[in-house]
């Protein structure tokens, strides 16, 4: 009701309290509040105005650049790989890769992407994820070496329409023998990882480059890997390409030219075919590496693009392990090729001469155990000459009995066993060297004196690689020194190790080595007509006898054959180790060094003029000691 009709007094305050007057009010605060706002609004304005276009010009017209125009890369292809002769043993071949734009990318197109190019989805997403800190003009590569299907796969939805992210350009693949021919040796490539990002050595490389990830393309990547170019090319609002702005060529690696022969590496893979073990073939003189096996290989064209899943699952499931490079990484006793280094220690000692002698009637007893030799019947009266030659344990029984353990590992370090021989390809085995100091250094015991007639026979705590044994009985041969082993030609100075050796010792063994081959001995089957052809034969047991015989009928545990050669016994050319797992006796190495010899003395016989003229490092007065050959081949 109102107050003025019932006659009281109207209430000022009430009156200006009012629903009107709260309406007034609400009115005013929301014009306040847009007025405020206004002006914020403005503020904002000028300060990015004088953001964009006072403070940070170069920052934001980059950005624009960047809206308008891409860049691609130009992958720089690696150096080519060419064996000592100069023919190309691992080369380029043109390809196509497809690289997302992650400027343009929907990740809701992964896993379409992921099923057209045949890619595992979380693996791509990951992939991309990795990435996701990089800046965005960063593209990723996400397959190479594109099949046909592939390429129409993306050709067909690269338009703005379907997936505008996807880039296609040319790549090289790399192109290696076939059926692993050298893999071992050459290595291969792949992309750097994760892990190998962390590491010193990989700290230039980003995320899906290619490295060398194994041999000659691991211990050379940064020679073999070129600078990556960069082609940028003008685009429009769907990001499709209108022209070319720039071109930055890529610069290939460099090529390298190994110390390989591929005719030598062909006859040795082929004498190693259905085998186990491992071929190395030196020249003594330079330490040239002139051919490398190691079976069973593996095809490292597989790992050339993205080593498919199933395929890796069979080679890391293969129980051999193709990947072991047995050359270089096979740790085993050498058996009886260990001999020759046992009897120079004892002539260098004094401990024997070459009329020293002990008769072998099919074994000897020391401190309490008796010891076989390989021969039941024994090999009666037997001296030096004929020690090497029939490579009777009995006799070496004794020289290692007479020498001591660590006179043996002296002469032993000094020929270059129990450590690693600096071949230029990485994670190379150092092998194991005996001795008092090393048994009290590994098992905190003492040496036993009857653990020293295992060792002279290259059986016990004695392991080797085969190329520690091809260098080590390539500096006996060649008169006491040692070239260090290298498979790059790089016109270096040779290094060497140079031992003070008696040349008359040197040459009382490579004589009984000649016998081994010449006069009867253990390995005729290595003979070559008018070719003075020295080695030693090796049979290595793989466990105690005990073992043995509890696994008997076990094929893997027949005993290695082994078989190191090298010719002529004058001022040798070239020394092969032969390593056949569970071959059984070491003649059976034989015939596989004979044939990589011979083929290196008829191609030198064909090509004359492209034996190259080395500087000796064998001492001259050697030639002068070595005996005539008089004795009757196949007399005893």
């Amino acid at each position: 009701m109102n107050p003025a009709a019932t006659g009281r007094p109207v209430d000022r305050e009430q009156q200006q309290t009012g629903p009107l007057h709260d309406d007034t009010r609400i009115a005013g605060g929301k014009i306040a509040f847009f007025q405020y706002l206004s002006v914020a609004v403005f503020v904002f304005l000028v300060i990015a105005f004088w953001d964009l276009q006072i403070r940070n010009p170069e920052f934001y017209s980059e950005q624009a650049f960047r809206n308008s125009y891409k860049a691609l890369p130009v992958l720089a292809p690696r150096g080519k790989i060419l064996d000592r002769d100069g023919r190309v043993i691992v080369d380029n071949a043109p390809s196509y890769s497809v690289l997302l734009n992650r400027q343009m990318l929907k990740y809701e197109h992964l896993r379409q992407i992921a099923e057209g190019l045949g890619l595992d989805y979380e693996d791509l997403a990951g992939r991309v994820r990795r990435f996701e800190s990089r800046p965005k003009y960063t593209p990723v590569i996400i397959k190479s070496d594109l099949s046909m299907a592939d390429l129409a796969f993306v050709e067909s939805h690269r338009d703005p329409s379907a997936f505008p992210e996807l880039e296609l350009f040319h790549s090289d693949r790399r192109l290696y023998p076939r059926d692993g021919v050298a893999a071992h040796v050459i290595g291969y490539v792949g992309e750097v990882s994760e892990q190998e990002l962390d590491s010193p050595d990989f700290a230039k490389f980003n995320p899906g480059d290619i490295v060398g990830k194994f041999g000659i393309e691991r211990q050379y990547n940064d020679i073999l890997t070129g600078v990556d170019g960069q082609r940028q090319v003008m685009v429009d609002s769907f990001g499709r390409e209108r022209g070319v702005v720039a071109y930055k060529e890529a610069a290939p690696g460099r090529t390298l030219q190994l110390t390989l022969d591929l005719d030598l590496q062909a006859v040795a893979e082929l004498a190693m075919e259905g085998k186990r073990g491992a071929v190395v073939a030196l020249d003594p003189r330079s330490g040239e590496l002139l051919a490398m096996v190691s079976r069973p290989s593996f095809d490292p064209n597989i790992f050339a693009g993205r080593i498919k899943a199933a395929a890796w699952k069979e080679i890391v499931e293969n129980p051999y392990n193709p990947l072991l490079n047995r050359a270089i990484q096979a740790q085993l006793a050498p058996g009886s090729t260990f001999k020759p280094i046992m009897a120079l220690a004892g002539l260098e000692t004094g401990t024997i001469d070459e009329d020293w002698g002990v008769h072998c009637s099919g074994g000897a007893s020391f401190y309490g155990r008796y010891f076989k030799c390989h021969k039941k019947g024994g090999h009666g009266a037997v001296s030096l000459h004929k020690g090497i030659a029939q490579s009777c344990d009995v006799y070496f029984y004794n020289v290692g009995n007479k020498l001591g353990i660590d006179n043996i590992a002296k002469y032993a370090e000094m020929a270059g066993l129990g450590r690693k021989t600096g071949i230029d390809l990485p994670n190379e085995a150092s092998g194991v060297v005996p001795s008092t100091k090393w048994k009290m250094r590994n098992f905190r015991q003492k040496w036993y004196a009857g653990e020293t007639i295992s060792v002279s026979i290259g059986q016990g705590a004695t392991t080797v690689t085969p190329l520690q044994l091809a260098h080590a009985i390539g500096g006996i041969a060649t008169g006491g020194v040692w070239a260090r082993p290298h498979v790059v030609k790089d016109g270096k100075k040779v290094e060497a190790e140079r031992g003070n050796l008696n040349l008359e010792n040197v040459n009382r063994v490579i004589y009984g080595m000649w016998a081994v081959v010449n006069e009867g001995g253990t390995a005729t089957v290595a003979h070559l007509p008018g070719l003075d052809v020295c080695g030693k034969t090796g049979t290595a047991q793989l466990a105690s006898n005990d073992v043995l015989k509890a696994k008997k009928g076990d094929r893997n545990m027949k005993d290695n054959a082994w078989f190191v050669g090298f010719a002529p016994r004058q001022a040798p050319e070239i020394i092969v180790v032969a390593l056949f797992e569970n071959g059984e006796h070491g003649p059976q190495a034989a015939p596989i060094v004979r044939d990589v010899i011979k083929a290196y003395f008829d191609k030198k016989a064909r090509n004359p003029a492209r034996q190259v003229a080395l500087v000796p490092l064998v001492p001259q007065p050697l030639a002068l000691l070595l005996r005539p050959l008089a004795t009757p081949v196949g007399a005893e």
